[in-house]
């Protein structure tokens, strides 16, 4: 009965919004409304990192679930945790954008979404404590900014049958997964199960999603990653019937689904603004817009994934509509990659965002520090400094760039990016981090001097 109230509850916030919104299936066009700039704010410029809990790729380690009580588990996904921001801290980053929301699952508390198998192994089960409740809690503490990320469309990464059972075995517990409520909404793209864009309860679903979270945790913002419409040419996402019953007006499909994106930014923008205005909404698309080649106003690249062709994601109109208050494109590539150039592509950016108040943050590629390659040997010249160097150096010279966020945390950590981690902490701390922890472990007294959250990572 409780869940059933919680539902009701939820469904009428979402009843609402759409009256407040006007974004029911009719409203087939946004009208273009552009805002008028603003000041862009004075706060600390953007230091970032992503940490992706997708497979528990830097966050849960695979091997808590292998501990022999609940209670160690959740004490060393804790310790792990803690461990991470206390290493955030001694670099000099500001933010981290923790994935909440990597597929259908949840990793906080949710009415809507059950909870994400990577902290038990299990979907559904409760993992004895909110990491969300306690990474707010312990980043708070450290100063440092948390940003709720999530993946809008995604369900499942793979479709096979022990995914499908696991996801249908939810409908025994409360809440149970949109794919085995809502099978309509569910097609396949990229290999995986998604949840179809053009469907007007699928947008309102998601909003409500985002209602959850800015209502009940004290974040500090929301982020939409890139993948909207995310499918290949072997596993394309079919929608036609969905084209065929809410696609009137459009007379090309690819037009169609670009509306259907913007609907759902608009929706989620009013909304969080509506509920709580000063938390901040952004998305992380893909590096290019589009190519000088196929639209005028493009970059000056040759890249084979444009974000407004593929994904359907006009992210440029976007920030052009006062939709977002910052925006993170994926600038995954050197100075020296002719295709897709860095300063190109940063500039290119750094215009976009001139005339408008949304900030500006380029997400940089500190997985591909250290590894050789043909394409990009940049990345593996004296361990990557130099190359990082002139991204961040050029960066801090353009006005429109308000800052970097680093792909991704696990890669803080590792040993060949630890030349560049150190450049890193002396350029935004103005310290050589393996000189301080040595320094403390051989004067030991010294640490009273530092500041005490640091303490338990350098000693």
């Amino acid at each position: 009965m409780q869940s059933n109230n919680r539902m009701t509850r939820w469904l009428v916030i979402v009843f609402c919004l759409k009256f407040l919104l006007g974004c029911t299936h009719k409203c087939n066009q946004v009208p273009f409304l552009p805002t008028p700039p603003k000041s862009k704010s004075q706060a600390p410029n953007m230091r970032g990192v992503w940490m992706a809990t997708i497979d528990g790729l830097d966050w849960p380690a695979s091997y808590t679930l292998s501990a022999r009580t609940d209670t160690l588990r959740i004490q060393q996904q804790k310790k792990a945790l803690t461990d991470k921001l206390d290493n955030l801290v001694t670099i000099g980053i500001n933010t981290v954008f923790f994935q909440v929301k990597p597929d259908g699952t949840a990793l906080y508390h949710s009415d809507l979404l059950p909870w994400s198998e990577v902290l038990t192994g299990m979907i559904s089960q409760y993992p004895g404590y909110d990491p969300l409740v306690f990474i707010l809690e312990e980043a708070h503490k450290r100063g440092l900014k948390v940003h709720a990320w999530l993946n809008p469309y995604r369900v499942a990464t793979n479709t096979r049958p022990e995914t499908i059972a696991a996801l249908k075995a939810t409908l025994h517990s409360s809440p149970a997964s949109v794919y085995a409520l809502h099978p309509d909404w569910i097609r396949i793209a990229s290999g995986h199960f998604v949840l179809d864009p053009g469907l007007p309860e699928v947008r309102n679903w998601i909003v409500s999603v985002v209602i959850e979270i800015v209502r009940k945790y004290p974040i500090d913002g929301i982020q939409f990653d890139d993948y909207f419409y995310y499918e290949t040419p072997d596993s394309q996402l079919d929608d036609d019937a969905s084209y065929r019953l809410y696609g009137h007006g459009f007379s090309e499909k690819s037009n169609w689904r670009r509306n259907n994106t913007l609907l759902l930014i608009q929706q989620v923008s009013q909304t969080i603004k509506f509920f709580k205005p000063k938390v901040v909404f952004g998305v992380s698309p893909a590096g290019i817009w589009r190519n000088v080649a196929d639209d005028p106003r493009g970059s000056a690249t040759q890249g084979g994934r444009p974000e407004y062709d593929t994904a359907y994601a006009d992210t440029r109109l976007w920030v052009i509509q006062g939709l977002l208050d910052y925006i993170a494109p994926q600038l995954y590539w050197p100075f020296g990659h002719h295709i897709a150039r860095y300063d190109v592509l940063v500039k290119w950016w750094s215009d976009v965002v001139r005339y408008s108040h949304t900030q500006l943050y380029i997400g940089v590629a500190l997985y591909k520090v250290g590894y050789p390659s043909q394409a990009e040997p940049n990345w593996s010249i004296k361990n990557g400094v130099p190359e990082l160097k002139r991204q961040l150096d050029l960066n801090d010279a353009l006005p429109g760039v308000s800052g970097v966020i680093l792909f991704r945390e696990a890669y803080l950590s590792q040993s060949q990016t630890a030349a560049v981690v150190n450049y890193l902490t002396h350029r935004w701390r103005g310290i050589d981090k393996y000189r301080l922890i040595k320094h403390v472990r051989n004067n030991p007294s010294s640490v009273t001097t530092l500041p005490g959250r640091l303490i338990k990572y350098l000693v």
